[in-house]
This record gives C-alpha cells, structure tokens and sequence, in this order.
C-alpha cells in the first residue's frame, strides 16, 4: 500500500490554518479558526477525529501563543458527537449500553465528585476535574459506534506520523539553540532545574508528554512497516530513528520503562520476534545519528558563548545516575514524589471510606483552583514556583481523593478492561495482544504520572480502545 499526499490534504490545511491562527487577535482566532474546525467536523467527522491526533499534541504551544485557540478540541469532539449520537438514533438504545469497565468509570467519577462538593470544593473545581476525566472518554463513545475500517487505522498512524515529525523537528531546533528560537517567551524565559535543563520539552511543553507521544509515534511506524504492509519501508525506518532519537532527548525515564514493559508483553503474547531488529537497530542509530550530534552540538554552540536559562547537554548516564542520586533522592522525600505519596497517605487516613473528593489532593483541577485541605496538611502551594502540584502519581490521587470505595470502582474500571482483552485473545489478529501491553505499560506511567488526567495519552487511548470495541461489536449495531 503506497502513501497518497493527496489524501491527506486536509491535515496540510490545518496545520497551516492552526499557524495562522496563532498570530491573529485572540477573538478572530476562536470565531474564525474555531468556526473553520467546527464546520470541518460536521462534514467529516472521522477526518476531524483524526486532526485532533495533530492538535492536543501541540496545544500547549498553540494555546500559549494565542487563548483563543483552546476550544477547538472540546468543539470538534462534541460536534462529532451530536453527529454520531443523530446517525445511530434509530438504534438509540445503543448510547446507555454501557460495559462493566465503563460502570466502574462512573461510579469512580460519581464518588469523587459527591465528596469533592461535600468537603466544599467550588462546583466549578469539580466541574474541571470531571471534564479533564470525561472529554477524552466522549472519543471512546464516538469511536466504537463509528463505521472503523483498516484505512481509518492508516490515516491514524500517518497523521500520528505527521505530529510526531513536526514535534521532533521542532524539538531538535528547541535544544540546539538553546530554549530560544521558535518558543513563546515565558517558556523560553523559563529556568528549569538541574535535572531538568539537559531534556526536551517541545510542542508538548512537557517532556514526559513528548516521550509519550513520540512513543505512539513509533508505534505507528511499527504498525505501517509490519502490519499495514506499507511500502515507504526506508522512509520508515528513517522516521522510526528519528522518534528513537527524540525519545532519548526526552530523558522521561518514567516512559522508557514503560514502553519496555510493554514491548516484553506484546512480544510474549505476539511472539513477533521479528520487531525486535528495527527496534535494536533504530536504538543504536538513534542515538548515534540523532542524539549525539544533537548534544555535541549543543555544546559547540555552547563554546561560542549563546547562553540560555533551559538547555545545555547532557548524558544518559547521567540523567539515570540522578535517580540514585543521595540528593536526589532527598529532594523526593521533600518535595517530591515520595513526598506527596505521604501526604497521599496522611490524607486516606483521615477520609478512609470515600476519600477527601474531587480537586482536593494533587489533580488537574488543584492546579487552577488550589485546595481547601492543603492548610491542614502543611502542603505547600510554591513547590512548583507558585503553582500547586500534581501528585505525580495517579493511584495516590485515586486513594486520597476517593478512598475505599472509590479504590474498588477504579479495580473494576482497570481491572474490567484487561479481563476485555484477555476473553478476546484468540478472536483478533494481535490487537488484543497490544491491548494488553497498552494496559501493563499504562500501568506503569500511573505510577510517575497522573497518566488518566493526560489529555495527551487518554486520546490515544480512548480513540485506540474505541476502535477495539467497534472491532469485537460490544455496542449493538
């Protein structure tokens, strides 16, 4: 199957139309750019589920240069939506069929929420939380009533393919000129960390996000070169180490043992050993074609005198070394993961049963709203300088927030979706195989990351899970 341009026309257009709107006034950009996507979604609305693969990525920087370009996401998934929900109305009972994983989602986000309002949180707190749990969900529900057919797992890729090239490119000129070219001037003004100042942050503005979704980006390559059988084999493999590069500039160590982890899964269940070649070979030239030269030149740089207040090289070693590191380590106990994961503690010990609630310990939503039970904790509020944490945890978040309870309706949520994939095992051609690695490797991240509050990931997620019940039919059609 050969690659048609043409086809992906639309993609060009919108990237094209997002970089103009990020120079125009912010109302003609959320009025006529906003407007443009919305129109577009309506029409096409498996095309705009697929722009979103190009645009959640690089929102950080889109929304930072221009506010008026935030909505776009939350416009096109509830236009396609109501454009499902009108194509599938006269099989309308199928929008409350709902799988045990799916009850479990709910009865998580009802507890959480219930309490979050009777610990006095502001509705508007729990109204953030709840979106940022529920959004990418919408995809899920709009996924697995669409029509999926293997050219929709193509286009996925290629756009995938798209971002990741834009991002990656953009990220080599971020590093080598020293967090000064091509960024909007509070990031580029920006100091980051001695841990930090060696990494990547990108589009993404985040290096774990970028090592995430570079990661899904080689998945992507993998799946064209082995599965759609496509023939741009040597572009392919000059993207796969090109993404290998990138994802070792991101130093996200969180991310690398999770993509590991998954990688053992998917070829103990697969057993397609053959993936194992490219994915050696592209790690060795990655790092010798893209990694090295990219430090060295930061460095060259470096000697004749450009200074920057986040960038600089750095060496794996090193950045693995810090894990160890006795002031690293002191730093966690602190300030950091250790430390929250013992206020996470402190906090299940007063709310055992259902927790503390909603936008109270370490969520998306504390970091706009702050928390009414910090005071009482001793939690800090300029741990981030200034602004107020994430728990950096996502099962820590689960148990201090929704206790007991809320532990048990998360298990069924988890727990619900593997034993999904594992009854399927011998009914697909290997995607319940993936699945399950998607799930161990997910696993892992929750451990670094509130990873189900990463709008990033949960797209890929949710849309990839979507497909998968289209595949095996749970909704009736």
């Amino acid at each position: 199957m050969e690659l048609n341009l043409r086809s992906y026309s639309f993609l060009f257009a919108s990237f094209f139309l997002l970089l103009i709107g990020m120079f125009l006034p912010k109302m003609i950009s959320l009025v006529l750019v906003t407007g443009a996507f919305a129109a577009f979604s309506f029409f096409k609305p498996k095309q705009a589920v697929l722009l979103l693969f190009l645009y959640v990525p690089i929102r950080p920087i889109l929304i930072e240069m221009n506010s008026g370009l935030k909505l776009i996401g939350d416009v096109v998934t509830f236009i396609v939506l109501l454009k499902v929900l009108y194509d599938t109305r006269k099989d309308w009972k199928s929008w409350f069929c709902f799988q045990p994983f799916e009850w479990g989602f709910f009865v998580f986000l009802l507890i959480g929420s219930f309490v979050g309002l009777m610990m006095g949180v502001s509705p508007g707190a729990v109204i953030f939380q709840l979106r940022t749990f529920l959004i990418m969900y919408l995809l899920y529900f709009i996924v697995s009533r669409m029509n999926i057919e293997k050219k929709d797992y193509i286009d996925f890729a290629w756009v995938t393919i798209f971002g990741g090239v834009i991002v990656s490119i953009h990220g080599i000129i971020e590093k080598l000129t020293l967090r000064q070219w091509l960024l909007p001037e509070a990031w580029s003004q920006k100091v980051l960390s001695a841990t930090n100042i060696v990494r990547i942050y990108g589009m993404p503005g985040n290096p774990n996000s970028l090592a995430i979704f570079i990661g899904f980006a080689i998945v992507s390559v993998l799946y064209l070169m082995y599965e759609a059988k496509v023939g741009k084999r040597k572009l392919l493999y000059f993207l796969l180490v090109l993404f290998t590069g990138i994802l070792l500039l991101s130093y996200s160590r969180g991310t690398w043992i999770a993509l590991v982890v998954g990688l053992v899964f998917y070829l103990l269940l697969s057993k397609k050993w053959a993936l194992i070649k490219p994915i050696v070979i592209s790690g060795i030239l990655g790092f010798i074609l893209v990694f090295l030269p990219v430090n060295y030149g930061v460095q060259l740089i470096q000697t004749y005198g450009l200074q920057g207040p986040g960038g600089g090289a750095g060496g794996i070693s090193d950045r693995l070394k810090g894990t160890f590191d006795e002031d690293n380590l002191d730093l966690m106990v602190e300030s950091g993961r250790i430390y929250y994961i013992k206020k996470g503690f402190e906090v299940f010990k007063d709310y055992p049963v259902l927790g503390s609630g909603f936008a109270t310990f370490g969520d998306s939503a504390t970091l706009s709203y702050g928390s009414p039970i910090y005071p009482h904790y001793g939690i800090r509020s300029d741990i981030y300088g200034g602004k107020y944490f994430y728990s950096d945890n996502q099962y820590i978040q689960v148990i201090a927030e929704t206790g007991v309870f809320g532990v048990i309706a998360f298990a069924v949520f988890l727990l619900g979706l593997l034993f999904l994939f594992w009854k399927r095992r011998k009914d697909d051609d290997h995607f319940s195989d993936f699945m399950i690695a998607l799930w161990f490797s997910t696993g892992i991240m929750g451990m670094y990351y509130n990873i189900w509050e990463l709008k990033l990931f949960t797209l890929y997620y949710f849309v990839i899970l979507g497909a998968y019940a289209f595949r095996h039919k749970l909704y009736k059609k």
